[in-house]
């Protein structure tokens, strides 16, 4: 076999990025991980608040079925607990 007449060519390319060029790269990787692992918690926390709201709304309709029960058709002030009648209904009056 012959021998080689050329001498192999060295690759002068970096092997590798500089040190505060890895140092950079990591610390913007770690903030989109930590932004990202964020949001996912955000998000779950939201998640729960609206099933919370919903069972919080089931009770609210729970309660307007009692209160018309007991009171008919009203508005009631949810400040102060006053119960306003529609004016064209008919109330029990003795004759």
């Amino acid at each position: 076999m012959a021998k080689r007449k050329t001498p192999k060519v060295k690759d002068l390319r970096p092997e590798k990025i500089t040190n505060s060029q890895l140092e950079n790269l990591q610390s913007i990787v770690n903030v989109i991980n930590r932004s990202q692992l964020e949001m996912g918690s955000i998000e779950l926390r939201k998640h729960e608040i609206a099933h919370l709201v919903a069972g919080h709304k089931d009770k609210l309709k729970e309660l307007q079925v009692e209160f018309e029960k007991d009171y008919g058709t009203i508005d009631i002030n949810i400040q102060d607990g006053s119960i306003k009648y529609p004016e064209n209904e008919q109330t029990d009056k003795e004759d």
